[in-house]
Order: structure tokens, then C-alpha cells, then sequence
């Protein structure tokens, strides 16, 4: 039966997330007390304290279904983005947002534009449904928007514009952003992630081309500054006549009622977002500072996590492990020397500073 499966289905290479603190315990006989993970770019101080008390309560209603158009919580992220509830479509993660939208208007042999070094679910999506991905240089690790435009043919039906970017940390402007969606043709439908969206003090505005009626989707989550991750909850923003296709393509209950309800309760705790952002820039500051200290290059960031290039990241990557420390090796994004840090609490930065600083003084001792 295997056989009969689509080619572009058998070709594909699944996606690879970060290891697991218990994973990397049970190969390392580690304890996972002693295992610090900065791979995932999650919330290293965990879920709002309401979000919890909020899911506590749900779990009396475990028996029944979940409200399936999830009609709270659409209506509070309408609320709090100036939309409408038809502007807003829930997913397992915003990755599932992804998922929909091939569903819902790529075909074999459409063209989906990204940028070099962004998200690899982008590409991953494009070849479940037989489309092909165009890889566009992005110079200084940033999205090229007028580069972009131009890779865009007949064929194009999507472009996915990560800001920030993820790996990178990048971020283009709101001028960029602006001259960009200016030349897009009506064919293309243009993709903002905004996974990483709270954690910046000025964002730019992508929400005024979904009130403008614009081919685009743009896509938040739960999992960062929320730090909702294993819960699977993110959601897409569309103009009603695009996020009603969408609404076509969900499975029924994908968003699970526990999930809902401390989305629901994390989306109102502003102090609890702002305590992530705080630590974020704290710590990413740090991270950034002591990566010039030592005269290794890394990538400015926006987001709460940075790139840096250490040489071989494999080795880097496996050694880090060894001593409970688990990042991201870059090879898989094309970027064999480097290696991607979340920001964690400041203890945590420290011991991965102390462990790196360790092995680049093996290395120098070995040299």
C-alpha cells in the first residue's frame, strides 16, 4: 500500500523540533532537574498563573466537546485586535493555520515563495501538497521583500513573510512591509507570521491589510510570550471571505477546551506578558553581549532567541548536550556553523555562557 503513496508524500523529510529534556535524560543519564533546554524559543517562566487556574477549571469538563467555533475566545482576539469574530480562525498551533491554507488553495506544481533561511514548516507544507518552494537569498539573515516580489510568477500562489524570523531574529519594517504589499499581485497570497509579535516594543502593522480586504493571513500563537506550547493553540487573522474558506478546511474540536480556556485567561494577563518581555530583553541583551565578548558573530534579534555562529554547530550542539544543555544545530536551515539559544532566565543563560565558555577553552587547550 505504501507504494501507492503520492511521490511528493514519500520524498518528504519531517520536521525536526527540539529535543526533549526527558529524551536527553534518558540517553545521558541525566537527571531532568539538571537539564536546562534553550531550543525551542519557549516561555522559560511558564504560563500565566490565571491561564492555569483557568485550565484547572476546564478539566471538570473533560467529558464534554469542546464550543467547536470557539466562539469566547475568537470574539476576545477580535476584541483586543479591533476585528471582527469572522476575521478569526483557531488552529492546533499556528502551524496548523499553515496547514489550511494548502488545504485550501495550493495544487500540485504551484510555486510558494520564502525567504532563504525562514521557518521550515513553510517548505514542508508546500511539498504535502505537491507545490514547489522558491528559496529567495536574504542578505544579513533578513527577509529581501522587493527580492521576493521578484520571484513571483504566474504560478506563485503564496509568500511567507516570518517578522520577525524565525531563525534569524530579523525584522523588516513597516516601510518594507508597506512598498512590498504595494506591487503584490492580487494572485498571491501573502503569509505575515507574527509568531514572535509580543515580544517587540514597536511592531509593525500587518492587521490594517486584513481590515482592507488584502489576500493576506496572519498568524499569532499561544506557545511564545504565553508560554502555552504544550497545549497546541494559535490562530489565524483574515478578512471574513478568506478565513470562512479556511474555516472549510478545520478538523471539528481542533482546538481542544482546556486549550481555549487558558488562552482565554493568558490573552488578559498583560503583566504576566510584559514579565516575559522584560526577561526576554534582559537576557537576550545579555546573550548578545557576551557572543561579542567573545568575538563569536551572531545575528541581532528581535525575538527571544539568537543566533550565533560557533563553527561546527553539530559538535557544538552535541557537546552542549552532554553537559545538559540543550539548543538548536542549524544544519537543517543551512547553517552548519551556527546554532540558535532561546533566551532563558538569567540563571539559565548563565550556565549555558559557563558551558560554551568551557568548550571553547577545550578547544583552545587541544589546539
Amino acid at each position: 500500500m505504501w507504494q501507492t503513496a503520492h511521490e511528493h508524500v514519500l520524498k518528504l523529510v519531517a520536521y525536526e523540533p527540539g529535543k526533549p529534556v526527558e529524551e536527553l535524560a534518558r540517553e545521558m543519564g541525566l537527571e531532568p532537574s539538571d537539564i536546562i533546554k534553550l531550543a525551542s524559543n519557549e516561555n522559560p517562566i511558564g504560563p500565566s498563573p490565571k491561564a492555569v487556574e483557568a485550565m484547572r477549571a476546564a478539566l471538570e469538563r473533560a467529558h464534554f466537546y469542546p464550543d467547536g467555533g470557539a466562539w469566547a475566545l475568537r470574539g476576545a482576539i477580535a476584541d483586543k485586535l479591533e476585528l471582527e469574530r469572522s476575521n478569526v480562525i483557531l488552529g492546533n498551533g499556528s502551524n496548523e493555520i499553515i496547514e489550511f491554507i494548502g488545504h485550501a488553495f495550493l495544487r500540485p506544481g504551484d510555486e510558494v515563495v520564502t525567504a532563504k533561511h525562514a521557518f521550515a514548516v513553510y517548505s514542508l507544507m508546500a511539498q504535502l501538497f505537491g507545490a514547489k518552494t522558491i528559496e529567495v537569498e536574504d542578505p544579513g539573515y533578513k527577509h529581501d521583500l522587493q527580492a521576493m516580489l521578484k520571484a513571483v510568477t504566474p504560478r506563485t500562489r503564496q509568500l511567507f513573510v516570518a517578522n520577525p524570523n524565525n531563525p534569524t531574529g530579523t525584522l523588516v519594517s513597516q516601510e518594507e512591509i508597506d512598498e512590498f504589499m504595494a506591487e503584490v499581485p492580487d494572485h498571491v497570497l501573502v503569509i505575515f507570521d507574527e509568531a514572535y509579535h509580543e515580544f517587540l516594543d514597536e511592531a509593525p502593522d500587518v492587521l490594517k491589510y486584513v481590515r482592507a480586504g488584502r489576500n493576506v493571513v496572519v498568524m499569532r500563537t499561544f506557545s511564545k510570550i504565553q508560554g502555552l506550547a504544550n497545549l497546541r493553540i494559535g490562530y489565524g487573522l483574515a478578512p471574513a471571505k478568506v478565513a470562512e474558506v479556511l474555516q472549510k478546511t478545520r478538523q471539528p474540536f481542533n482546538a481542544n477546551g482546556i486549550a481555549q480556556a487558558g488562552a482565554m485567561a493568558g490573552l488578559a494577563d498583560e503583566e504576566h506578558m510584559r514579565k516575559t518581555r522584560e526577561l526576554t530583553h534582559e537576557g537576550r541583551e545579555y546573550l548578545e553581549g557576551i557572543f561579542r565578548e567573545m568575538n563569536l558573530e551572531y545575528v541581532p534579534s528581535h525575538a527571544n532567541f539568537v543566533l550565533v555562529k560557533v563553527g561546527n554547530g553539530d559538535t557544538v550542539f552535541q557537546s552542549l548536550l552532554q553537559r545538559g544543555v540543550i539548543v538548536r544545530a542549524m544544519r537543517s536551515y543551512k547553517l552548519p556553523e551556527w546554532i540558535r539559544v532561546s533566551v532563558g532566565t538569567m540563571d539559565q543563560n548563565r550556565r549555558f555562557v559557563d558551558e560554551l565558555r568551557a568548550l571553547n577553552l577545550a578547544a583552545t587547550a587541544a589546539r
